[in-house]
């Protein structure tokens, strides 16, 4: 199923799309925000141009846990959006998503003057990535409770302890995870 994910800024929304297989995200473009109807829009327009079958928002999540202004503002553009696009539309925590993207931009060489424009883009393929691998997860383990007696592998064992050890991980007041 091809899914687009938006890092949706106040200037700026990224855009990422995976493939149908739900395997690589990859940026698409960023869209300029000069108001909400037209970042509608354009939001529709990509939803349609990619046939996405499902829209995953990045929610700004602070380390404290909570929902402050910008993720307030977000989530008053996914309402709209959801009245606006016929596909579902969810939230992913963005944690440190532009941060991520920044450092990987730097890493394959993009010039400091040149990371601006592409930043939310990639920002969002992060968002995208994440959301992916969590469904890559508890995809395997629907696959083992669909398959009642089947032997677990080392591959599904393995994909079991890193669903659990994510499921406990406590962040610390620096948002690094504790032990």
């Amino acid at each position: 199923m091809v899914i687009v994910a938006l890092d949706i800024g106040s200037v700026r929304i990224g855009v990422a799309v995976c493939d149908e297989l739900e395997q690589i995200a990859t940026p698409r473009e960023t869209l300029r925000r000069s108001s909400n109807a037209a970042a509608l829009d354009a939001v529709a327009r990509v939803v349609a141009e990619t046939d996405a079958q499902l829209v995953v928002v990045g929610l700004p999540v602070s380390f404290d846990g909570r929902i402050h202004e910008q993720a307030r503002a977000v989530l008053a553009f996914g309402k709209k959006l959801r009245g606006r696009l016929a596909v579902p539309v969810v939230y992913a925590d963005e944690t440190l998503s532009s941060v991520r993207a920044e450092e990987a931009l730097r890493s394959a060489g993009v010039r400091p003057d040149r990371i601006r424009e592409r930043i939310d883009a990639a920002a969002a393929a992060m968002i995208l990535q994440d959301y992916l691998g969590t469904r890559r997860v508890v995809d395997v383990e629907a696959l083992m409770q669909a398959s009642p007696g089947a032997e677990k592998n080392s591959a599904s064992a393995g994909a079991e302890r890193y669903a659990e050890e994510r499921a406990d991980v406590d962040l610390n007041e620096e948002g690094k995870a504790d032990g």
